[in-house]
Order: structure tokens, then sequence, then C-alpha cells
């Protein structure tokens, strides 16, 4: 069926209008004029594209790792759709053979179920550096071997993202990845400079939650966050929750990174969704949620409640950016880095008709996925 919504303001991608209709059809845009025959709804509010989130844990009280399976992976869709996110990738974060095995079957159904917004998968870990492990469980952390490659290898998991610690992965282990389908991340390391720009000249081309669980920038000792802040092609998913990073060193990499090459991720963990504060287990070790921030008993940030409408309204009034920036850093950015700008990440006629609709304080009135109506408030 034919729909049309006329918002007070559109923002598609590129430019912002007032009262441009959008129709849509069979989860597609047909055209930005009204149809006959279309159902037609009014909103008072800005239509932009929808939410896309590489780096996405758990949600509405379920942990990828503990529920590698289609339900847990809708039923974190369904938690994060109330935020405007259209796509994203279930991240199983470091864990056993059989566990990866388990998530890598479940995303496969998932998208032969069409479960909405999922595209991929993203492996953080295990292959990452001890020093810089966070929360991510040591006993789980080791070399690759060809049982992991030949689950990074699979075709059937939609877009591939791995995050892995360069120094303890070879440059032609990454380049054989890379030839595989794999998006290669580096994040979760020690490694110096040469060894970061030795896996980017390999074919990485992502930085995992910029800062933080990664060689740091000094003066003689540039690290894998003065390489990131080099390049000029490789893309950086930054957290902005207000702990993870200051804002003046989200401002300094949004600066020093070429347009676009700066996107939004939330890390989220099973409380996203969850309005009470609820306390959960990640391997063993309790997390606690404190407001807007998790950490684990030892310490350490274990993730966020961060979800993404919310990390555009922090972009704009923590870190002074244009709206449309902040929502471009939300959608556009992280559809170019995945490959998919074709079709999301811009509100354009034959791509999907995945949209969000804000209100003046960034809260979500309405989410659309392939046209259907995800989360209406």
């Amino acid at each position: 069926m034919k729909q049309t919504i006329i918002a007070d303001r559109v923002f598609d991608g590129d430019e912002l209008h007032t009262g441009l209709p959008i129709t849509f059809e069979d989860g597609h845009i047909l055209a930005f004029d009204t149809m006959q025959g279309a159902k037609e709804s009014r909103l008072s509010s800005l239509v932009t594209p929808g939410f896309i989130d590489v780096q996405v844990n758990g949600g509405g009280g379920v942990l990828f790792n503990s529920s590698p399976n289609v339900k847990g992976i809708a039923a974190i869709g369904k938690a994060h759709a109330k935020y405007g996110t259209t796509a994203f990738l279930p991240t199983l974060i470091t864990d056993d053979l059989n566990v990866m095995h388990q998530a890598a079957d479940a995303v496969a159904a998932a998208l032969e179920q069409k479960v909405a917004g999922v595209v991929g998968v993203h492996f953080e870990g295990p292959h990452l550096s001890v020093p810089k492990k966070g929360v991510h469980p040591q006993p789980f952390i080791r070399r690759i071997s060809d049982a992991e490659l030949e689950i990074f290898s699979r075709q059937d998991l939609g877009i591939k993202v791995v995050t892995l610690a360069p120094e303890n992965v070879s440059t032609e282990v990454i380049e054989a990845l890379v030839k595989s389908g794999v998006k290669v991340c580096l994040g979760h390391s020690n490694a110096d400079y040469d060894t970061v720009k030795a896996a980017l000249d390999a074919g990485a081309n992502g930085f995992t939650h910029l800062y933080n669980a990664m060689s740091a920038l000094d003066s003689r000792k540039p690290g894998m966050v003065g390489a990131a802040l080099e390049s000029t092609e490789a893309w950086c998913g930054l957290i902005v929750d207000g702990h993870h990073v200051h804002p003046a060193s989200a401002r300094v990499a949004i600066n020093a990174k070429p347009k676009g090459k700066v996107m939004l991720v939330t890390d989220a963990m099973p409380p996203v969704g969850l309005d009470e504060e609820v306390s959960f287990e990640l391997f063993g070790t309790q997390v606690l949620r404190v407001g807007d921030r998790l950490n684990a008993v030892t310490g350490e940030l274990a993730g966020c409640v961060l979800d993404m409408a919310g990390a555009v309204a922090n972009t704009v009034n923590m870190l002074g950016l244009a709206p449309e920036e902040a929502i471009r850093m939300a959608s556009l950015y992280p559809a170019e880095y995945l490959g998919l700008s074709h079709q999301m990440g811009r509100l354009q006629v034959g791509g999907r008709a995945d949209m969000v609709a804000l209100d003046d304080n960034y809260q979500v009135g309405r989410t659309y996925i392939g046209g259907e109506l995800a989360f209406t408030r």
C-alpha cells in the first residue's frame, strides 16, 4: 500500500526541506510528492534518514553473547528501533568458538527471515590485546586460527566487521580477511604507530570506539589514536555519551578527520530500552547501571546505555555540532562505511524507506524500517 508522510521539516541527508511529502511503497521511497491512492499522514516533526549502528551488543534486556539466536537479535533490534535505529550489526564480544558459531548461524537466519534492521554482524574480538581488553574476558582472548577464519569467511552473514588488535594478527591474515569480504577494524589494542600503519596498508579501514581501549597519542609515540586521526581513509566509531570520551577529545577527532570519517556508535548493552536501572552479568562479572553509565564491579566501563537518538542529541548539545551534521554521523557516514549509501543513509528515490521522526529535543516519535512502522510513541 502506498503511504505518504508530510512532515513539518525533512532532512534528506543533504538538505533541509519544509513540508516535503515522502511517498513510499514495498519498502522503498517512490517520490518526494503526493501520489494518487496513497494513505497520507501529517507529522509535526523533523523526518530524517534512519540511524545506522555498527556496534550493538544488546538491548531490551538481551545480550547477544547470552542469546545468540534469532529471537535475541529481534529483541535487540526492537529495543533500538525506539531510538531511531533502522539498521544495525549485532555485535558479539570475545567468546568461545561455539558461541561464535551460534552467533553466525543466528545472523544468517535473521537475514534470511528479514528480521527488521539486521544488515550483518560485528565480531568484536576474540583476537585482542590483553592489556587493552576492557571487560572482554581474558580466558577467551586468543590468537586467530583456521576455525575463526572459517566463520569470518562465511558469505551468508551480510556485512561482516571484525575488530582485532594488529599486534596479534599478521598483515597477511588481515589481507586475507579483507579479500574474504571482512571490514577489519582496529581496537582493543596496545599496538605502536608502525604496527597500526602496516595494518591499514594491509586493508584495515576502521577503528572501534576511538580513544577507548587503544594506545594513546603521545608526542613521541603516536600510538593507535595518532594513526587513526592521521588516516584520511579509515573511519572511526565514536561513543558520545559524556563518559567514554571527553567532549574536547571528541571535537579534536571530528576536526582532525576528513568530513564523513567519524560515525556515531552506541556500544549498547542490555539495559538500552529498559526504564529501570537494572544490573546484569557479563561473563560472571556484575555490571552496574547508575543513571546513564555502566561499570563492572571491578571498575571498568562496560559498554553503554547510549542509544542513537541520544548520541545525536549529545553531539549537538555536548559537542556543539549542527543538527544536520550530527544526523549524518548517525546515518550517512555509517552507511558509507558499510557500503550501503546507495540504499540508506539518505532519503532518496529508490532508496529504502528507513526514516525517523524527531521532536525538537531529538526524541523519537516514529521509526519506519523498510516502510513499516517499527515504533510509534
